[in-house]
């Protein structure tokens, strides 16, 4: 460790993204990101970035952005905030709206940066278990917090929580921020942006990483009402007033115009994973119900990690977990139907030779 290094970097324990190998003919299913490149429109709209314009900064306010997303949730502008991803946009409310006198909730598996926030900012945090079938349940989450957040559907296990349960909690919960963490919401699920205008402690994150296909370009977003979002402008133009460069504003702008595309995409996406979904459970896989782009599932007779090696020697890359309630599971990000059989092969082709 460096002897130059402030206390609060000796204190941190940072987040460890999913692996990004440089291998040639690697089958990728480790970090959920979409197998079908961005509409033709976004790549034509980069095109025709690339030109003496960059010269100048970019807005820093990204308006035409924020425009879009207002436009197509039928939301006013000024309940849009946007940012370099949504785990930026996740700092930026971890320091502006969850750091409190209370602990913050949320549950004991979900999205792994939550407690490296916490850590960051000197969070206090408390864990509320999954019930036995790794679902949230929101009759654990007591009033007593300076905040709750959780993914919908949750990550790694893919469940979904209602909207009518998300609603029964912000009744419950009035006094403190709740955050609805959406990033993979447009596979299976619905958005609780409708919900913003009736409750003004709701904020609404999500992302053009997954369903878009722009996790290249880094683009997040929340939508909250305007004191929230006031919040969170003045934590960013505290920290970068240009979080957006301009191929990001534009190729996000263009991948909300085609609507077409994006839904395109996305029913592919879940036709394929239910066809996983029903090979792996012929194999002996437990499959927890998915409502994103991958699935949590876990072997009744095999070890997970020497699956995951059994995968890695044939070029393909899953995500295991060593948290000790998740050890046994895989989660498999939902490729393409080729990459998913090949998956498939492997796996029952061990099986076989066992």
């Amino acid at each position: 460790m460096s002897q130059f290094w402030s206390p609060l970097v000796h204190s941190l324990t940072p987040y460890v993204p999913g692996e990004q190998p440089k291998v040639s003919n690697l089958i990728k299913l480790n970090t959920n990101e979409n197998p079908y490149g961005p509409s033709p429109r976004v790549l034509s709209a980069l095109q025709a970035e690339s030109n003496d314009a960059l010269r100048l900064y970019p807005d820093p306010n990204a308006s035409e952005l924020k425009a879009a997303i207002a436009k197509y949730y039928h939301v006013d502008i000024n309940t849009v905030f946007v940012g370099n991803g949504s785990d930026e946009v996740l700092a930026h409310t971890f320091a502006g709206l969850l750091k409190q006198d209370k602990p913050l909730l949320f549950p004991d598996i979900t999205y792994s940066f939550y407690p490296v926030y916490c850590g960051l900012y000197d969070i206090e945090a408390e864990n509320i278990p999954l019930n036995d079938r790794f679902e949230i349940d929101f009759d654990g989450y007591h009033e007593n917090n300076g905040g709750i957040i959780f993914p919908n559907p949750n990550a790694p296990t893919g469940q979904l929580s209602s909207l009518p349960e998300i609603e029964k909690l912000l009744q419950k919960n009035t006094h403190s921020v709740v955050v609805v963490d959406e990033a993979y919401i447009d596979f299976g699920g619905q958005t609780a942006i409708p919900l913003v205008e009736k409750y003004p402690n709701l904020l609404v994150i999500q992302t053009f990483s997954k369903s878009r296909s722009l996790a290249g370009l880094r683009v997040g977003f929340a939508i909250g009402q305007a004191p929230l979002i006031e919040g969170l402008e003045r934590i960013k133009n505290s920290f970068n007033s240009y979080p957006l460069n301009r191929f990001s504003i534009r190729g996000a702008v263009s991948a909300l115009e085609d609507q077409a595309y994006f839904e395109q995409c996305c029913t592919k996406i879940l036709t394929t994973r239910d066809k996983l979904t029903s090979q792996l459970s012929d194999l002996g896989f437990e499959v927890l119900p998915s409502a994103a782009n991958f699935v949590f599932a876990k072997h009744k007779e095999r070890d997970a990690a020497e699956l995951a090696q059994i995968l890695r020697e044939k070029a393909i890359i899953v995500r295991h977990f060593k948290q000790e309630r998740i050890q046994d599971f895989l989660r498999i990000t939902i490729g393409t139907d080729e990459e998913c059989q090949a998956l498939v092969d492997v796996l029952q082709a061990s099986f076989t030779r066992d």
